[in-house]
């Protein structure tokens, strides 16, 4: 089928989605809008999976939860939602059916006209989206984010059809998941952060995790622009045989636009910019990801006042090393967007207190002995919990003080008790969420009430 055909009009076609959380939800409905007929599949069939299942159907969209019917293989294409991964059986068959098959983010972006700026990497992804939102936001665009931060771009584009003032540019937070199904998908800039070991249980090996990233600038030209980390090994290199404009950005070296020394951020005029201690958000990690955003605000001509002013007053976003509350002068921190061990470290090297570390969730393959030599400097003992609870005390227990708990309620428990004044509990996992939450969201919520409770426990 041609895609140039489907992308202008689908007025008709038969539309199979898999998956039913927010992104498989959204995509059915920008579907229905679009005159699409919609059948959406999914195998679960949880409360948030009847909810949305529920509202489709009084749209009379068909839906099937609980299962994968045959019915899904009546499509002239299917959209696929980034958790389902792309070895399960029904994808397999669909494929040798040539059924096409893309992702929520290649189908929604076919019915935008906007640019689109996209941000991709291991970490950091959510703060810098949300740092360079609010640089263009109070520049002279009016930028609508999407993506992987929580809003499916369906949803937006959704939006946009009904309401074409919406915004004229999308910023979108893009995960390794949301590429293995991209074909037309084209960003005007497209930003990489770094590259660590991340969802090595869905990708099998690193080679395919980089490949897979990588995708996002596979439909690039000469005017599209590809900015990346040159501090990072990976993507040092990672660009020499793409046609397009490459610009790094980096704390250790001078690049086009900025250098970086333990005071100061340079402009490319040599002037200073920027006294990093004017910034509020810390940690050498955080730096880097305003030089990314700052670098595509230059490329965008943001004036350099906004620019500098967010840099200084950016405070961070929610379920990232958000300080939440101090009990007994011992302070919670919420990490749990901190779903790799490199997100873990670096947590770790933006704290000198002395740390009790909550660590557990679902293993992604991680390998926790490369804590190890983080853990040595303040790390006085790690609460592990969860599915990954035993594997973690298996893997560094004999190196570290370390207790194993079954949930995040235990964990909680026990690091407040082994907590003394001026200690930090820090609840930055390294897993995934999914063995007992629905996302990390979730679960940094559950940790954030749990603190609140033990709080009015203790002034009772």
């Amino acid at each position: 089928m041609n895609s140039e055909v489907y992308k202008k009009n689908i007025t008709g076609l038969k539309i199979t989605i898999i998956g039913l959380r927010k992104s498989g939800y959204a995509a059915a409905l920008l579907g229905y809008e679009l005159g699409a007929n919609i059948f959406v599949s999914e195998l679960n069939n949880d409360p948030e999976i009847i909810s949305n299942k529920n509202k489709l159907i009084k749209k009379n969209i068909l839906v099937e939860t609980g299962k994968h019917s045959d019915l899904v293989y009546k499509a002239d294409f299917w959209v696929i939602s980034p958790g389902v991964p792309n070895d399960i059986e029904i994808v397999n068959k669909a494929t040798k059916l040539s059924i096409p098959i893309i992702g929520e983010i290649e189908f929604a972006s076919r019915f935008t006209k906007l640019p689109i700026i996209a941000v991709t990497g291991s970490n950091g992804k959510s703060t810098t989206v949300n740092i360079l939102y609010s640089m263009l936001k109070n520049g002279e665009f009016n930028p609508i984010l999407a993506g992987n931060i929580g809003t499916p771009l369906s949803e937006k584009v959704k939006e946009e059809l009904k309401n074409p003032k919406l915004g004229d540019i999308y910023i979108l937070e893009i995960s390794s998941f949301q590429l293995e199904f991209i074909d037309q998908f084209k960003p005007m800039i497209s930003l990489y952060l770094n590259i660590s070991p991340d969802h090595l249980d869905r990708h099998r090996s690193m080679r395919e995790y980089i490949e897979m990233k990588l995708k996002m600038i596979e439909n690039h030209d000469i005017s599209d622009t590809v900015i990346y980390n040159i501090d990072d090994s990976v993507l040092r290199s990672s660009f020499n045989n793409y046609k397009m404009k490459k610009v790094p950005f980096s704390i250790l070296e001078k690049t086009p636009y900025f250098r970086v020394n333990e005071k100061n951020i340079y402009d490319d005029n040599e002037d200073p910019f920027v006294f990093i201690d004017d910034i509020i958000l810390k940690g050498k990690h955080n730096l880097s990801n305003m030089l990314a955003s700052a670098t595509v605000a230059k490329i965008m001509n943001v004036d350099d006042v906004i620019i500098k002013n967010t840099m200084k007053n950016f405070k961070g976003i929610i379920h990232r090393l958000q300080t939440i509350d101090k009990i007994n002068q011992v302070t919670y921190i919420n990490d749990s967007k901190a779903t790799n061990i490199h997100s873990v470290i670096v947590a770790l090297k933006s704290f000198n207190s002395p740390i009790i570390l909550l660590l557990g969730g679902k293993n992604k393959k991680s390998d926790f002995r490369l804590l190890l030599p983080h853990t040595k400097r303040h790390v006085k003992h790690i609460v592990s919990y969860g599915e990954a609870g035993g594997e973690i005390a298996a893997a560094i227990g004999d190196a570290v003080r370390l207790n194993c708990v079954s949930s995040l309620n235990q964990a909680v428990a026990s690091a407040h008790n082994l907590a003394n004044p001026g200690d930090i509990v820090l609840m930055s996992p390294g897993c995934a969420s999914f063995d007992q939450f629905k996302n990390f969201e979730e679960r940094g919520k559950k940790f954030i009430e749990l603190v609140s409770d033990m709080k009015v426990k203790e002034c009772d």
